[in-house]
């Protein structure tokens, strides 16, 4: 069941109602914020929107990297797996 959680980013607070636990969500809202203030401190008196929506540009970045690195290990890991089941089968 979806339960609100409170979490602070960039000095302001939301509610947050999500079905994992909280520090889980706490650990997500500190990480956006880690981003967000990234972005704030390279580029001085940028907007907040724009702020966000670069913060958001370089969270889906990261995202999208982990997700082809997962996927490159999967095919690596299927096809060791393919060569080993050969070996077996050539030794049997």
């Amino acid at each position: 069941m979806e339960q609100p959680i409170r979490v602070r980013i960039l000095e302001q607070e939301y509610l947050v109602r999500s079905d994992g636990d909280e520090e889980g969500v706490q650990k997500i809202a500190r990480f956006v914020d880690e981003c967000l203030r990234r972005v704030r401190a390279g580029s001085e008196g940028l907007p907040e929107k724009k702020a966000a929506i670069l913060a958001a540009f370089n969270i889906a970045s990261e995202y999208f990297q982990a997700v082809e690195e997962k996927e490159a290990l999967a095919k690596d890991i299927q096809a060791r797996a393919a060569a080993l089941v050969r070996q077996i089968e050539q030794s049997l």
